[in-house]
């Protein structure tokens, strides 16, 4: 087993396609998938499943891509401290719910130091991707949120993959609208009141599990939904068709702009009020990095700040 080969195998399960692997790394297919077999054949695994639309890890093979990843940043943060690649960019990357607040504190981070220096990356995506790229260490941290409805489920699934949830706040239920749209003014809104407008959530892709929603009250039996992929989509189904998302009411103006509100939502009884837990993931008894611990500290900074503004 070479660097070399750490370096194949983790530079493909980052694309997901021996082609586009090849071209990253200047190396032809055919010998990228040479030095791949004899890997697996040194391991007495297989690492990745091929198939027309791409490569994937397998189990065995996602518990070693976590291994070969700390060990090739070992040997990068040697080649930078002592090596002749003293240039050797440095990396960090998150993956994260759809949070514009997550999006603001990277560029802060992104902002204070030379990115020519660093290779930085930022995953909105769904919420299972979000446990999967912290688990096989494609990102260091991942954001996502626990609420009365997901919790079991989600504790246990980051147990099972051994990682840690770390609580940044804990937020009420809002309505997320267009500020034009007939409910916008309202002090508060009724879930009855949501009727006759569509429901926007985030798509979880054909396997979504119910409980991996990213919007708050899934249990809710909703007359009308839309699914998107991205945060801009759902934004102009807001304006086009008067939708709503169930929000933190954490809103980022600086990115989002000023065109959209966050309303109480009112619950039909205090019974059946639920919180939304925010946090972010990290590997089980792995320290976090000083990028990491900079970013995190970004994070609490804004969210403490939206909360003394939204006191006033």
């Amino acid at each position: 087993m070479t660097l070399q080969q750490l370096h194949y195998i983790i530079t493909i399960s980052e694309t997901g396609s021996l082609n586009k692997a090849s071209e990253i790394l200047y190396v032809s297919q055919p010998s990228l998938t040479s030095s791949v077999k004899e890997l697996e054949k040194e391991l007495g695994i297989t690492i990745f499943y091929r198939s027309g639309r791409g490569v994937t890890p397998t189990n065995e093979g996602t518990e070693f891509l976590l291994y070969a990843r700390q060990l090739y940043q070992q040997y990068e943060e040697i080649l930078q401290k002592y090596g002749k690649l003293g240039n050797l960019k440095k990396k960090f990357g998150i993956s994260t719910q759809h949070y514009s607040f997550a999006v603001k504190s990277f560029v802060e981070i992104a902002k204070k130091f030379n990115t020519a220096e660093y290779d930085f990356a930022i995953r909105e995506t769904k919420t299972k991707e979000v446990i999967d790229d912290v688990n096989t260490g494609k990102s260091e941290i991942g954001i996502i949120y626990l609420s009365d409805f997901n919790r079991a489920v989600i504790m246990k699934l980051l147990h099972t993959k051994d990682l840690d949830f770390h609580e940044l706040a804990v937020c009420d239920a809002y309505v997320y609208l267009w500020r034009e749209h007939p409910l916008a003014k309202r002090s508060s809104i009724r879930f009855e009141e949501l009727n006759e407008y569509p429901c926007l959530s985030f798509e979880q892709g054909d396997n979504g599990s119910f409980y991996f929603a990213e919007e708050i009250l899934g249990t809710k039996d909703y007359a009308r939904t839309i699914k998107a992929n991205d945060r801009a989509t759902m934004l102009n189904l807001m304006i086009g068709l008067n939708g709503y998302t169930l929000c933190s009411g954490i809103i980022c103006e600086e990115l989002n702009g000023t065109d959209f509100v966050a309303v109480p939502f009112e619950y039909e009884t205090p019974d059946d009020a639920d919180k939304m837990v925010i946090g972010y993931i990290t590997r089980k008894n792995m320290p976090i990095s000083a990028m990491g611990k900079l970013y995190i500290e970004e994070i609490r900074g804004y969210l403490e700040k939206y909360k003394a503004i939204d006191k006033v």
